[in-house]
């Protein structure tokens, strides 16, 4: 049966994925997790100032949908950004730096966590500011639009952002417009700490653009190749010119909303059973081994091969200046405007 518009479509069958594939995204999200645990060690140590939100949990989330997009095409996110970045090609050092301030990150130490961009990985940042991204993300889709270059825009938001007005004002101008874009809801259930079923009137997100005439779909967030397969539908009907699409994406972050946040709106056995019995990582694992693409021995290789590019970047981090007091005066303004 053909949903009606708005309505969420029908999950297909999981597509075949080669042992390369598999092997591929277990790396990317494996890089994304040994990352995040020692972005969270630096916090700890004072060589991370400010805030600090990590990914550790929803890393299928991000490298799903990445395996769906092709070249050129765009994504935008909030402050919850570090796995975003190395899920689209970013450098770790790059990225490490900018965490620690320093001259040899992605914005010359002057962005920090929450504001790293890079115009050769289609990256527009890391924002602060809860649901900003999105009206800026229809922005990048309308510019394509324009264009007619056929590339789609990942516009990425939490379930707190998703009661935000600016949103469904972003949600009717793509609509109307038909922007190739895809609001991405990465629902971790707790917002900034506020369980959902206390905040949303409705546990269905994925609905939220049916009055627009938007179709969306829920997703498993913790398996990798649900992501993908919902990725790969969303992305067509946005290049088949067919407008907006929403993908609400049930995922689970482990830590706390930020650093600073204990998380005692949550219980030590919930999180451990998410832990033990839904684990992204440890389900593509699973699936390496009893497919009998890796061996244990791999996996392992694999892993000291992660940890020394995170290694790598926590040292690189760590020697590289601070930016001189001069640089507090640059990237203010483009130097120049292409006609």
């Amino acid at each position: 049966m053909t949903p009606r518009k708005g309505e969420a479509k029908q999950p297909a069958a999981k597509p075949n994925i080669s042992g390369e594939d598999l092997l591929s995204y277990y790396r990317d999200m494996l890089l994304i997790r040994r990352f995040e645990e020692k972005a969270g060690q630096l916090y700890g140590m004072g060589l991370i100032g400010g805030f600090c939100h990590l990914y550790i949990g929803q890393e299928a989330v991000v490298v799903g949908l990445e395996a769906a997009a092709e070249e050129g095409d765009k994504r935008i996110t909030s402050y919850r950004d570090h796995g975003h970045m190395l899920a689209c090609g970013m450098d770790a050092k790059g990225v490490m730096a900018e965490l620690t301030g320093r001259i040899g990150g992605y914005s010359k130490g002057k962005g920090g966590s929450m504001h790293m961009f890079s115009k050769e990985k289609h990256f527009y940042g890391g924002h602060g500011i809860v649901g900003a991204q999105v009206p800026l993300g229809a922005g990048l889709a309308f510019a394509d639009k324009y264009l007619e270059n056929g590339r789609v825009t990942f516009a990425y938001f939490g379930d707190g952002a998703a009661n935000q007005g600016q949103i469904y004002e972003t949600f009717n101008m793509a609509a109307l417009w038909k922007l190739p874009v895809i609001f991405v809801i990465e629902n971790n259930q707790y917002a900034m700490g506020t369980a959902q079923k206390r905040s949303t009137s409705t546990p269905d997100l994925y609905t939220r653009g049916e009055a627009f005439g938007i179709p969306g779909e829920v997703v498993d967030g913790m398996d990798v190749l649900a992501v993908k397969d919902a990725g790969e539908r969303a992305v067509a009907h946005c290049r088949a010119g067919e407008g907006p699409y929403i993908l609400e994406v049930k995922t689970y972050r482990y830590r706390g909303h930020s650093m600073s946040d204990p998380a005692k709106y949550r219980t030590r056995e919930e999180v451990q059973k998410m832990r033990e019995e839904r684990d992204a990582i440890e389900h593509v694992r699973d699936l390496l081994l009893t497919g009998k693409h890796a061996t244990e021995d791999d996996l392992k290789s694999i892993d000291r091969e992660i940890k020394a590019i995170v290694n790598e970047s926590a040292e690189f981090a760590k020697e590289s200046p601070e930016p001189p007091l001069e640089e507090l005066w640059t990237d203010i303004y483009a130097e120049s405007v292409k006609g």
